[in-house]
C-alpha cells in the first residue's frame, strides 16, 4: 500500500526580527517572503507553497505579532491571530535573545490550541550550549505541549529537521491548490513587496512604515514586463526625502527593486516609480481598505 496524500496548512508565527521571514524563505526554497533587519516588514499573511509527488505544504508567515498603537498594527495583529485558527501546524518562532514573557496574552492563546505546536528558537549559532538548555526549559514551562527546535536560519541549521517533522505532522487530504503554484497571491504583491523591501532598506527610521506601494498596471509580454507603481507617503516632506535631490534616491530604489524583480520573473523588467501623497492613510479606514487590509 503506498502512503495517503498528504497536504495542510503550517502558519509561522512570533514577535517582530526573529527570524520568520529568513526560515520561510528555506522552507520554501524560493525568497517569497522579504528578509529584512527592519521590523514589520511582513504586512500581510504571505503564503508560500511546496509541492512534491506525495504532499503540499501551504507555509504562511504572518506579521510580527505586535501591541497595536494605529489602524494598520491591528490588522498586522489581526492576520497573525487568523493564522491560529486555521494552521495543521503552527510554527512559533523565538529566538535566543527573546524571553516567553514579551508576549504573554499570545503564548497565552497558543497554548490552548489542539495543533501541534512547533517552537523553533532560532540564532542559536550567536549563543552556547548552556543558555540554549536554559532557554529550551523556558519554553517547555511556557508551552509544555510544544515540540522545541534549536535553529540557526541563516545558517541552515536544523531546518531539514524541522521539515521532516512537518511532514510527518501533516494530515491525509488533497491538495489545497495547483500544483505548479508557488504562491496563491498575485504577480504585482511581489512588485509591491520588493519596492518596499528597498524603501526599508534605504531610509532611515520612521520613512518605510509611512509608505504603502500600489502597482498600478502589470503588462507581461514575451520578453519584457512593463510596470509602473506608486509609492504613497503621507506627508509632502516625506514625498521629498523619497525623490531625494535631483531625483537620485528615487532612481536607487527603482534601479535595486528591478534588478530584484529581472530575477524574480526572470524576465526583462521596464519599471516606473511615482510618488504621490495620500495624507495620513495609516489611520483611515479607506485607505486601509484600498491598500488591501479589509479583513471581511
Amino acid at each position: 500500500m503506498g502512503s495517503k496524500f498528504k497536504s495542510g496548512f503550517v502558519n509561522i508565527v512570533g514577535n517582530p526580527n526573529v527570524g520568520k521571514s529568513t526560515l520561510m524563505n528555506l522552507l520554501v526554497g524560493e525568497r517569497i517572503s522579504i528578509a529584512t533587519f527592519k521590523a514589520q516588514t511582513t504586512r500581510h499573511r504571505i503564503m508560500g507553497i511546496v509541492n512534491t509527488p506525495e504532499m503540499q505544504i501551504c507555509f504562511s508567515d504572518t506579521p510580527g505579532v505586535l501591541k497595536p498603537n494605529y489602524k494598520l498594527q491591528e490588522q498586522m495583529l489581526h492576520f497573525s491571530e487568523s493564522a491560529l485558527e486555521d494552521a495543521d501546524v503552527l510554527l512559533y518562532v523565538t529566538d535566543m535573545v527573546e524571553t516567553p514573557d514579551k508576549n504573554a496574552d499570545f503564548l497565552e492563546k497558543v497554548s490552548r490550541m489542539s495543533v501541534p505546536v512547533l517552537v523553533l528558537v532560532n540564532k542559536i549559532d550567536l549563543s552556547n550550549q548552556e543558555a540554549l538548555a536554559q532557554k529550551v526549559d523556558e519554553w517547555h514551562a511556557v508551552l509544555p505541549k510544544a515540540e522545541i527546535f534549536p535553529i540557526s536560519a541563516l545558517h541552515s541549521f536544523g531546518v531539514d529537521q524541522v521539515l521532516s517533522r512537518i511532514k510527518e505532522l501533516l494530515p491525509e487530504s488533497p491538495a489545497y491548490f495547483e500544483n505548479d503554484a508557488l504562491t496563491d497571491k498575485p504577480a504585482r504583491f511581489f512588485v509591491n513587496e520588493i519596492i518596499r523591501e528597498k524603501i526599508l532598506l534605504y531610509y532611515s527610521k520612521e520613512i518605510p512604515y509611512s509608505v504603502e506601494v500600489v502597482v498600478e498596471s502589470f503588462k507581461e509580454d514575451e520578453k519584457l514586463i512593463r510596470i509602473s507603481a506608486v509609492i504613497y507617503v503621507e506627508r509632502e516632506s516625506q514625498k521629498g526625502i523619497i525623490i531625494g535631490h535631483q531625483g537620485v534616491a528615487l532612481k536607487r530604489v527603482s534601479s535595486e527593486a528591478r534588478k530584484d524583480l529581472e530575477r524574480f520573473f526572470g524576465k526583462q523588467i521596464y519599471l516606473q516609480c511615482f510618488v504621490k501623497v495620500d495624507k495620513d492613510w495609516r489611520s483611515s479606514e479607506r485607505a486601509m481598505k484600498q491598500y488591501g487590509y479589509d479583513l471581511n
